[in-house]
């Protein structure tokens, strides 16, 4: 059984078929919990996706799916859908390490919104992925229990903070995962894996649940080998959430069917900065996609938005300012790890030494100093008049067009420990990413082409605030206009060759 496709006239591919199929009671959800056990078990050796398979509760959630099948009751939108879960979400009587020894024995008490929202509708969750420590960083690299590797090539990164959840659904691990997005978390990995992520709109999807980095930017959106499969997890988990203050109190209609309704009359402005800046191929991928969205009948011209350049050093102020005050509730006394000392300031300074890794560290000192009395003006207060700057831009570009394309990342997937040596090296990965998230507007990645070495190009869409549905249609036509055998899943060349 395979949910990543099929030939010409065979059953719907995608989470869409295969729930399908398990609601019509053509496919038993016990069957699919068991095949998608046995391949975690044959490739995450290899791939390092997860910290942890929750196999005994996917076989019980299997099993109630099944019962309402034959009972002739309707499981929901992803009946029998395995969904991989990045750990920095809620999960109740399952451990939420935020892939970090601060947190490694941690059990919550809850489950995430968004968590529970997908048990609801049927899904079948496998197992926490792995992430950057605290979604703090864009290779997967940063995490305390080991790096995670890219499916297409195992000698490379997978992208991040959400690594592990891209790499899941490239390698045919899950059809569906759960990433957050901060400055390009979701949509960084899925470029470079292959596979489609989507940041929604800020306050779309409740941020319940996620254990925070920086609150301002923070999102919840799904990864998935097709821009259906991703449209319709982004109808089940968005909607109002009265436990997360921010969440939008907007109805959210239209997602999956906007996926099919094409390109006719839409306007698309190609984003002529982020091209100067993006190597040869990732270039190329944009031009190429401008070329299908105009002969699918939407109206394409370059716009030149350079003050978006500024958003990566002004998210590199706030997004660490936000997560030094987050992170502050990790001091060895509430929960969590706990490093005994002679005295209280003592234990606090060992339990964070020892709990935090590099990068984390870094970002709270970096975030301490731009908040501290003599420095706040100079740094925080100025990024967030570049914040402000960045969102007009924005604004008067959404005047002229309905969605931007421009590239996901400036290069395809990098060797591991190319980048760990150099942070600035490392941040520009997310230089095309970051403006999104400053302004709280949704974006998404799309696989369109391959390189020369055939590793996966990614291509970004990006819309106003709420702008999801013109999104997707641009998503929609992108996929079917992209190279074949530019998206996952795929075996790694280790696998391949087996």
């Amino acid at each position: 059984m395979s949910w990543s496709g099929g030939p010409h006239g065979a059953p719907e591919p995608g989470a869409v078929g295969l729930a399908a199929r398990v609601r019509a009671g053509e496919v038993r959800a016990a069957d699919v919990a068991e095949e998608t056990l046995e391949r975690v078990g044959r490739r995450d050796g290899e791939l390092h996706c997860f910290n942890v398979v929750t196999a005994d509760a996917m076989r019980s959630a299997a099993a109630a799916v099944d019962r309402l099948v034959a009972s002739g009751a309707d499981p929901g939108p992803l009946a029998g859908v395995p969904v991989a879960v990045k750990d920095n979400l809620c999960t109740r009587g399952v451990p939420t390490t935020c892939s970090s020894k601060m947190l490694e024995h941690w059990v919550p008490p809850y489950d995430a919104t968004v968590v529970t929202r997908l048990v609801a509708a049927g899904a079948l969750v496998v197992g926490k992925t792995n992430l950057d420590e605290f979604a703090m960083g864009s290779s997967t690299e940063n995490s305390a229990f080991g790096p995670t590797r890219n499916p297409w090539d195992t000698s490379r990164v997978p992208g991040g903070s959400s690594g592990g959840s891209a790499a899941a659904v490239a390698a045919d691990l899950a059809p569906l995962a759960l990433g957050s997005d901060t400055g390009g978390s979701i949509r960084q990995p899925a470029a470079l894996c292959g596979v489609v992520g989507i940041k929604p709109t800020y306050g779309l999807v409740s941020r319940y649940g996620l254990v925070a980095f920086a609150s301002s930017l923070d999102q919840v959106g799904p990864f998935a080998a097709t821009v259906a499969d991703a449209a319709l997890v982004l109808e089940v988990i968005a909607g109002h959430d009265e436990m997360d203050s921010t969440s939008l109190d907007r109805p959210v209609e239209g997602l999956l069917d906007a996926t099919g309704s094409g390109a006719g009359g839409l306007r698309v402005g190609v984003v002529a900065d982020f091209l100067a800046d993006a190597s040869a191929d990732c270039a190329s991928a944009v031009r190429a996609a401008a070329e299908v969205l105009a002969g699918a009948g939407a109206a394409v011209e370059e716009v030149a938005l350079p003050e978006l350049l500024h958003g990566l050093s002004a998210y590199y102020l706030i997004a660490p300012a936000e997560a030094s005050s987050n992170l502050a509730r990790y001091d060895g006394v509430r929960y969590g790890l706990r490093v005994d000392g002679d005295d209280v300031e003592q234990m606090n300074a060992r339990t964070r030494a020892a709990g935090f890794g590099p990068e984390v560290r870094r970002r709270i000192m970096l975030g301490t100093y731009v908040l501290s009395a003599g420095y706040y003006d100079a740094y925080y207060a100025q990024a967030q008049r570049v914040r402000t700057l960045v969102a007009r831009t924005f604004a008067r570009a959404y005047e002229r067009f309905d969605v931007l394309l421009a590239p996901t990342t400036p290069s395809v997937a990098f060797p591991l420990g190319a980048k760990t040596a150099d942070p600035l090296e490392m941040y520009l990965a997310d230089l095309f990413t970051i403006p999104s998230n400053l302004a709280g507007h949704p974006a998404m990645s799309v696989p369109f082409a391959l390189d020369p070495q055939g590793l996966p190009v990614g291509v970004q869409v990006l819309a106003p605030a709420l702008g999801e549905v013109a999104m997707l249609r641009a998503a929609g036509v992108l996929e079917a206009g992209a190279a074949p055998g530019a998206r996952g899943p795929v075996a790694s060349r280790s696998e391949a060759g087996r």
